[in-house]
Parts: C-alpha cells; sequence; structure tokens
C-alpha cells in the first residue's frame, strides 16, 4: 500500500489549466505524491498552445492524453485531495469516495485566448505562471502549504 498522498487536478477538458497544475505538482511533490488530472468533457490532446509554453520550462506534455474525470470515478479510483481549477469544474465534480479534502482554485481558460498566435502565447504564459506561481508560492491559508508539498 503506498503512503503517497494522491492528487486529482480537475478541469473542465483536460487540455490546458489541469495538465500544467499536474505538471508542477509533480515537480514539487516529487516522490511523496501521486499527481494525475482528468475534465468533465474532454478531448483528445492537450492544448498545443499549453504544450509549446510548457515545454518553454521543461516539460513534454506532446504525448499526454487528457482523460475523463468520470472514468477514474467509475474505476474506483481513491484521491485524498481534488483541485479544481475552473468553475465549471467546481459545480459539476463528482464526489469522489475517501476525499479528505476538496480545493477551488480557479485560473483562467487557455481555451479562450485570442489574438495573433503570438499574443496567444503570451496569454497561456501568464496562465500559466499564475498556476506556477500558485504552486511555488504558496500563502498559509492553501493547498500546497496545508497538504506539506513543501518539505
Amino acid at each position: 500500500m503506498s503512503d503517497k498522498l494522491k492528487i486529482l487536478v480537475i478541469c473542465t477538458h483536460n487540455a490546458g489549466r489541469s495538465q500544467i497544475a499536474e505538471a508542477y505538482l509533480k515537480r514539487l511533490g516529487g516522490d511523496r505524491v501521486d499527481v494525475e488530472s482528468a475534465g468533465l468533457e474532454v478531448g483528445n490532446v492537450v492544448n498545443p498552445l499549453v504544450v509549446d509554453v510548457m515545454k518553454e520550462d521543461g516539460f513534454d506534455l506532446s504525448n499526454k492524453k487528457p482523460q475523463k474525470v468520470f472514468d477514474l470515478f467509475k474505476s474506483g479510483r481513491i484521491f485524498n485531495h481534488t483541485i479544481t481549477v475552473c468553475n465549471d469544474a467546481e459545480q459539476k465534480c463528482p464526489i469522489f469516495p475517501g476525499i479528505t479534502q476538496r480545493w477551488h482554485v480557479p485560473f483562467p481558460d487557455p481555451s479562450k485566448v485570442t489574438g495573433s498566435h503570438e499574443e496567444q502565447l503570451a496569454q497561456v504564459r501568464t496562465i500559466r505562471d499564475m498556476i506556477k506561481k500558485w504552486v511555488q508560492n504558496p500563502g498559509a491559508d492553501d493547498f500546497v502549504s496545508k497538504v506539506g508539498l513543501l518539505g
């Protein structure tokens, strides 16, 4: 039996915000955590803009496949914590058995950015950096501090 902290990050499509948060939480938690991400209405691929900006920070999400949160739920998966990173997911998220804590930290949706390709990349970088800051610079009352991911 694993004593790793099991964390599920949920957003609408599992193509942007949840993938970014999963990557940074895995990096921060190392071998102390099992982190997955899932979505409510998933597509086939991670948003290409997200893939590009995460590559800039040393993550290769090009082969990641979005997965459905309800498939995880139906399979009986157990998580200690769920983190919803968009408003839709908070309202529609299933209640997983065994969850000790639910967290809601909404971020802008990378699929909603507009403008030229460079403008879109800049907007997705901003979203990436917001999520990275949330993971790396927690406050006293947030998820990262409360679950002891900082050490």
